[in-house]
């Protein structure tokens, strides 16, 4: 039987005896089960990969493989994109939200497979990124396609990629209440009992999948053993602060070399460049090799001399202050390596390298409180270390209860819930004052393109402004007389304004009402004196179709208060947008989230 003939019996069956809500918590479970088996697929091809290098090839044969890898793996990243998927793999939460906010929740379904065939081997090569960014795109577009196949709405698909998002995020960590909040601080959806219930069927879907094919196996195996004094909750204060303004230099490199690679438009230079710069990062500094758990848990033990041992000028690792220097070289040069990474074009995510930074910033912190000899109590270096991953995260990706919760989860318990609440609170705060925007929605808060828990703000951003461009007005040129404008324009319009555009360039002059017609149009003796020109005026506001956001085109009417304003494109005349259009599409967005809340 032909699959558009079974899709077709299962819709109609579907629309007979289950009703919507129902059929969301089926897919719900059914996305948060494949979002379980992305991950469970990235994370083995990438750890075969590591073993396979890192194991034989750098432990047996030269320390220069350090150099080389980086460079062969974003090589091969390269020519599977040009040769095999032949379409750009964007980074992967970023791209999710672009998709949520500008495309309706439709994922094109090469992003079901594009990043498990490069995230493996950018990581796996020894790209200092992530996976939890490819493993969030794969789910979220697996998420995207399946509510597409099954006709849902545009709510829906949003509501399905945020349950995706939960569910790598879940099969990632083993932390499923964390995942759930994460969907919601970042995805920005609606904390409703209709997408709670769906969240959560797709987080247990994704952790079962997860304990079936890797066991109790977790990235971060830890146990809390030292105790939270409340004599330390000043110490935790502090490292909130640090937390902060590491969270900002995080951002600014972020961005700053983001803005670099953008203006080099040739996809081999960027290669040369960024994986030459990673591949002499990662051979002078060993431990920023791939994602860079195996530091983090070095680290959590209390045994960072394991993870600094291969430093490149064989410091003396039992000299405290030594261990503190290599530790902050780590924090300054991960952004970097993680930036070159990405601007050479490895396809990765940076949750692994914000996890990374802040156990290394924690554990330093710690090291000088211990050592500085002004305190007499000492400070649990390990619960620094894990504390710190939630003030980093919390700080970068500006979703603080989500870094509580995963620490919270990862460790087993609550024990350090106050200095985790403390610290990232700190973080989030002072991070939030100097950066409005974390670095998952920079470019698209930027352009006023993301979707947000302010529901006005929500709808205008899901409106599509194409489709409230009317473009039915006739157009005068400048030199038309009375006579012709009447019989060329007025006479054949059903509308009572009238653009002036220029005939070769077709710029927007200004525009004629009706109304400045309507004194003269029966003079006909001005028929041949009058020209367009004369009876011209200049719009109360014009609209740029390249530039404005639908809030600024909200506050222009506003301003205004026109009830009609050109359009202009590239600066050519494009049409107009009444308000009343606006206002009627802008009702008609927001009873379809209220229905489908």
């Amino acid at each position: 039987m032909p699959k558009k003939t079974i899709l077709k019996q299962i819709l109609i069956w579907r629309a007979k005896y289950i009703s919507h809500r129902q059929f969301i918590y089926i897919l719900s479970i059914i996305i948060g089960f494949t979002s379980g088996v992305g991950a469970v697929v990235l994370k083995n091809l990438t750890h075969f990969i590591q073993h396979l290098l890192e194991g034989k090839l750098i432990a047996d044969y030269h320390h220069a493989f350090y150099f080389l890898f980086p460079i062969i793996g974003l090589a091969l990243v390269y020519l599977i994109i040009k040769y095999v998927i032949r379409n750009k793999v964007s980074h992967g939460i970023p791209s999710t939200l672009y998709a949520m906010a500008k495309r309706k929740g439709i994922m094109k379904r090469y992003q079901m497979f594009g990043s498990i065939l490069t995230a493996p081997l950018t990581v796996g090569f020894g790209g200092s990124v992530g996976l939890e960014g490819p493993t969030v795109a794969t789910g979220a577009a697996l998420g995207s396609n399946i509510s597409r196949m099954f006709h849902m709405n545009q709510t829906s698909r949003n509501l399905l990629i945020g349950c995706a998002a939960a569910g790598a995020m879940s099969s990632i960590f083993k932390a499923p209440i964390a995942a759930i909040i994460f969907a919601i601080e970042v995805f920005s959806l609606d904390l409703t009992i209709a997408s709670m219930l769906p969240l959560l069927l797709a987080s247990l879907s994704a952790i079962l999948t997860s304990y079936f094919f890797f066991g109790d196996d977790i990235l971060l195996p830890f146990r809390i053993e030292d105790k939270f004094y409340i004599d330390d909750a000043p110490f935790y204060i502090i490292l909130g602060v640090v937390a902060a303004f590491i969270s900002i230099y995080f951002t600014e490199i972020y961005d700053r070399i983001h803005t670099f690679f953008d203006k080099i438009e040739s996809p081999v230079k960027r290669l040369i460049i960024g994986g030459l710069g990673l591949g002499l990062l990662i051979f002078l500094i060993p431990p920023l090799y791939g994602e860079g758990f195996d530091v983090i848990n070095n680290l959590i033990i209390g045994n960072p001399e394991k993870a600094l041992q291969s430093n490149l000028f064989h410091m003396d690792t039992d000299n405290i202050w030594i261990v503190v220097m290599l530790l902050g070289g780590l924090i300054f040069f991960k952004i970097i390596a993680s930036c070159l990474t990405f601007g050479a074009g490895g396809v990765g995510g940076i949750f692994a390298p914000v996890l990374f930074m802040g156990s290394i910033m924690g554990n330093a912190l710690a090291k000088i409180i211990n050592h500085c000899g002004l305190f007499n109590e000492p400070v649990s270096e390990s619960n620094f270390t894990l504390v710190g991953m939630a003030g980093l995260l919390a700080g970068v990706l500006h979703a603080p209860l989500t870094a509580i919760f995963l620490i919270a989860e990862l460790t087993g318990g609550y024990e350090l819930f106050i200095p985790l609440m403390l610290t990232a609170t700190i973080s989030f705060s002072i991070t939030k004052y100097f950066k409005t925007h974390s670095v998952y929605n920079m470019e698209l808060g930027r352009k006023g393109e993301l979707i947000t828990h302010d529901k006005d703000h929500a709808v205008l951003t899901l409106m599509d402004i194409d489709k409230v461009i009317e473009t039915n007005f006739i157009s005068i040129t400048p030199e038309m007389n009375l006579e012709q404008m009447i019989h060329t324009a007025v006479i054949k319009s059903n509308r009572n304004i009238f653009p002036v555009v220029k005939q070769d360039t077709q710029k927007l002059q200004g525009i004629i009402l009706l109304d400045d017609l309507r004194p003269i149009m029966f003079d006909q003796s001005l028929y041949k004196e009058v020209v367009a020109t004369d009876v011209m005026q200049k719009p109360p506001a014009v609209i740029n179709l390249d530039k404005d956001k639908m809030t600024d085109i909200m506050q222009k009417f506003q301003d205004s208060s026109a009830w009609n304003l050109p359009v202009t494109k590239n600066g050519i005349y494009f049409g107009f947008i009444s308000k009343s259009k606006l206002l009627t599409a802008y009702r008609r967005q927001l009873i379809t989230l209220q229905v489908n809340s």
